[in-house]
């Protein structure tokens, strides 16, 4: 569901602009030889590799040995109407070739992620109740939302594409798991409750624990490195217009995601505070592999809703500092298991256009 917010960025704000700091303020000599995709100011890459070349790509994970990435991708050219699940080695690139498609190949799907054998991963999936790609509102009212559809569930899929087992069935959306580098328990995002929270599982579905119970959008949540923190984005409607607009979207399966912050707490759902008190919309956190600080695309910045960046911040929520530097977009940040890369999509070097490809950095420092 997440990479909803890379379709609606490209196509309502992207289609018109150019990455005009990438072709207008060319980076200095010692930068460009080295890599001409990054620029001047992106310290902490020291290198930059582009992966993918063509349609909307996202939410790309690493598996636990970080020798292969799952994503999710929209590319017509590899002959899909809608997102799905692909495979790639951690050393390929995809200018004239095309990953091995691991979903269905129904319904549309959302956020893969590997399981501690490196021989499966689970996703979210429509294919259950439709074949069919199911339509994708961008507007309501005149606001972007983001759907929440009932009829995602939650599978667990071996790397040739066979569903091996489904983990979730209550009635509702059960979307946006992730797992535990411990290898333990899984943390996704359901309806079940009659709002958008945060619950816990095993890994084999069972033991499962409701984490949060605010009104409000809770999902996107990772597990810090040791398993025992959790770090999400989050609504918070308060007034009473605020509140009767978020309920009343999420009566008709939908979520306006403009304005949200980033919020901690213990795996058990102890602890909870708000990190990040920003404004726009912060999202895609993840944790630096020392446990220690946090990196999220924002846009709070911004005037005109763009451009997104990646943004760095320590857990008590001071030292935030700037990662990439780019004028269009910039999420989905994601370290390898041994902490030495970055993969994150973004809009640069796609000649202005729409695309939002991936790309790996070796992250110093």
């Amino acid at each position: 569901m997440r990479i909803l917010f890379v379709l609606m960025i490209a196509l309502t704000m992207l289609s018109c602009k150019t990455d005009k700091k990438q072709n207008d303020n060319k980076p200095d000599a010692k930068v460009e030889v080295k890599n001409s995709l990054i620029y001047p100011e992106e310290k902490h890459f020291k290198s930059l590799k582009q992966i993918t070349f063509g349609g909307d790509n996202a939410e790309a994970y690493w598996s636990f040995d970080d020798k292969q990435i799952v994503f999710q991708s929209n590319f017509k050219k590899w002959g899909v109407n809608c997102d799905q699940m692909f495979l790639m080695n951690a050393n390929e690139t995809f200018k004239d070739s095309k990953p091995p498609m691991i979903s269905t190949g129904f319904g549309r799907t959302t956020c893969a992620y590997f399981l501690p054998d490196n021989k499966h991963f689970v996703y979210g999936s429509t294919h259950l109740k439709d074949k069919e790609c199911p339509e994708v509102p961008l507007r309501k009212n005149g606001k972007y939302v983001w759907p929440i559809y009932d009829s995602f569930d939650i599978f667990v899929s071996d790397l040739e594409g066979n569903v091996v087992k489904q983990l979730t069935n209550e009635v509702g959306y059960d979307a946006e798991a992730t797992v535990s580098p411990q290898g333990d328990k899984i943390v996704f995002t359901s309806t079940r409750s009659g709002d958008l929270e945060l619950y816990t599982m095993n890994i084999d579905g069972t033991d499962v624990k409701q984490i949060t119970d605010e009104l409000g959008y809770d999902g996107g949540a990772f597990f810090s490195p040791d398993g025992t923190k959790l770090i999400f984005r989050a609504s918070r409607p308060k007034t009473e217009e605020e509140i009767k607009a978020y309920k009343d979207l999420l009566a008709q399966g939908l979520v306006e995601p403009t304005d949200m912050e980033l919020f901690i707490c213990d795996a058990d759902g102890s602890n909870l505070r708000q990190l990040t008190d920003l404004g726009n919309a912060n999202w895609s956190p993840f944790f630096h592999p020392s446990g220690k600080k946090i990196l999220f695309s924002s846009n709070f910045e911004a005037e005109r809703g763009f451009p997104f960046n990646l943004y760095m911040i320590d857990l008590d929520g001071k030292n935030l500092e700037r990662v990439t530097h780019g004028e269009t977009f910039d999420a989905f940040p994601v370290f390898s298991n041994d902490g030495k890369k970055l993969i994150f999509s973004s809009n640069r070097n796609n000649g202005g256009g729409r695309d939002t490809n991936l790309f790996i950095a070796e992250w110093q420092d």
